[in-house]
């Protein structure tokens, strides 16, 4: 039987590589949540790099904030990455949520990084 961390793994990779097949060149806007914090990074997976990332836990952000475990905080780290993408000079990204559902803080940030400008 297989545990819930393999599970959760395989989910991811299953999304990735159907993101990577339907990306067509364009970078991949990487989600990571955790039960204290949510960071998200944007990757070009052709180079190998990353283009831009944004966290809640950067020391900035802690000041301004009193969480990084909410909402609000996730839509605040959405408009941070949506600013460094356009600093980069990227407009459109593939949205990888990784295992996690698109609900809650995640939505929040996906909300957040349209309102500022991102496409996917």
């Amino acid at each position: 039987m297989k545990t819930a961390l393999e599970k959760n793994l395989r989910r991811a990779q299953r999304n990735r590589a159907r993101l990577k097949k339907f990306a067509n060149g364009r970078p991949r806007l990487c989600v990571y949540r955790s039960s204290k914090n949510i960071s998200v990074q944007i990757i070009d997976d052709e180079a190998g790099r990353t283009l831009a990332a944004a966290s809640s836990l950067e020391a900035d952000f802690r000041k301004a904030t009193k969480s990084g475990s909410n909402s609000d905080a996730a839509a605040a780290v959405g408009k941070l990455i949506a600013e460094r993408a356009k600093q980069a000079g990227v407009s459109s990204v593939v949205f990888d949520r990784g295992a996690y559902l698109f609900h809650g803080r995640v939505k929040a940030l996906a909300d957040a990084a349209r309102e500022g400008g991102l496409q996917f």
